[in-house]
């Protein structure tokens, strides 16, 4: 229809000399012809073609950057850095005798991998929290190389890391592990609410589940608790590019209102904001994080606060073990986490898993009620 013609000429000109051409084009049924010289039209497609491809080209480079920092929850899509990632273990003779070692594996991306090495064995397997050596690497030719000047250096290939001193003799063999919480598909015992079992989501508000059987982030118990024991298990995507707060983000909030984190934070230095603390209030005795995609779990006994009316005279307080290590024993907990949904009172509470726009996985999640 003319005034569609009309309204397509006037988008295709640019605010110019030949935009004000456009005003006296004159239209014929049937057709449309100007009175616009041939050589100014041409020049006004070019420059619309080029802005189109520059527009391309730039929602490409977005869309690109974007799908790095996608979520990855299937370890078939990890590739080769995901298959490098993980944690590696061998016993190391010295002239005191024999101690073990052992070494975790960070993805970052683009064959970037950083390590940290732990004196005496993996956080919760021999290692004392105190003495670990980092080192960053690169994977090249199907080889990742760890080096630090003057000190020696790591090489990985097919999933054994060796590591050589600083005249290049080999020191230790170190071999990949795969780990397991020892209270994986712990079952609920008689008499405990369970709150998730793989069959439905109907005891959560907002309780949604994955195409696998899982449950997703988001989401409330229906059922309010006073003091409780809580079994649950997660498992975080993989997001190599992404850091920090950015790495597979959720919590578990006791009550809706104390936040025990949720985040991917493999090899890390183990904060109250990173997986296993509870958020702003206490770092976690040790970083017990598995890889990403790994199953993990929490095990957490609760006790509620204690009131007098409105006035709290005593501070809820919790015990976590993660992936069946001790990492709280009695934390006091003085003030509700910063984005409790549910305000500090003497009133029970729900579990909640918070939503920070990072897919991730629960599964086997059941409560077991305490006296009040």
């Amino acid at each position: 229809p003319l005034r569609y013609r009309r309204v397509l000429l006037a988008l295709l000109m640019p605010r110019s000399k030949n935009a004000r051409l456009a005003s006296a084009a004159i239209f014929r049924c049937g057709g449309l012809t100007t009175n616009i010289e041939e050589t100014s039209m041409r020049y006004s497609m070019r420059n619309l073609s080029l802005s189109l491809l520059a527009l391309c080209v730039l929602a490409g480079g977005l869309a690109i950057a974007q799908d790095k920092y996608k979520p990855i929850l299937d370890e078939k899509e990890g590739g080769i850095d995901f298959q490098i990632q993980g944690e590696y273990t061998g016993t190391v003779k010295t002239d005191d005798g024999e101690g073990k070692l052992g070494v975790q594996v960070i993805a970052l991306g683009d064959g970037n991998f950083h390590a940290v090495a732990h004196i005496g064995g993996l956080p919760g397997d021999g290692w004392d929290g105190k003495e670990k050596v980092e080192a960053d690497g690169k994977l090249e030719d199907g080889v990742v190389t760890f080096e630090r000047k003057d000190k020696g250096k790591g090489v990985l290939k097919d999933g054994v890391l060796t590591v050589s001193d600083a005249e290049g003799n080999p020191v230790v063999t170190l071999k990949k592990v795969i780990r397991k919480s020892e209270t994986l598909g712990k079952k609920a015992p008689e008499g405990a609410v369970v709150l998730f079992d793989g069959k439905n989501a109907d005891a959560f508000q907002g309780g949604k589940m994955t195409d696998d059987g899982n449950l997703m982030h988001g989401c409330t118990s229906k059922e309010l608790f006073g003091s409780f024991d809580l079994h649950l298990e997660f498992q975080l995507s993989y997001m190599p590019y992404a850091r920090g707060q950015g790495r597979s983000n959720s919590g578990c909030y006791m009550q809706g209102r104390y936040e025990v984190q949720v985040l991917d934070s493999f090899g890390l230095a183990g904060k109250n904001n990173e997986c296993g603390g509870i958020y702003e209030i206490k770092d976690p005795d040790l970083n017990m994080c598995f890889p990403p995609l790994s199953w993990q779990t929490y095990d957490v006994e609760y006790t509620e606060a204690k009131y007098e009316g409105e006035k709290k005279i005593k501070n809820a307080t919790m015990t976590v073990h993660h992936n069946g290590v001790l990492v709280h024993k009695d934390a006091e907990l003085p003030r509700g986490t910063r984005a409790h949904p549910v305000k500090e009172g003497p009133e029970p509470g729900p579990i909640y898993f918070q939503n920070h726009g990072n897919p991730l996985k629960y599964r086997n999640i059941w409560v077991v009620k305490k006296d009040r």
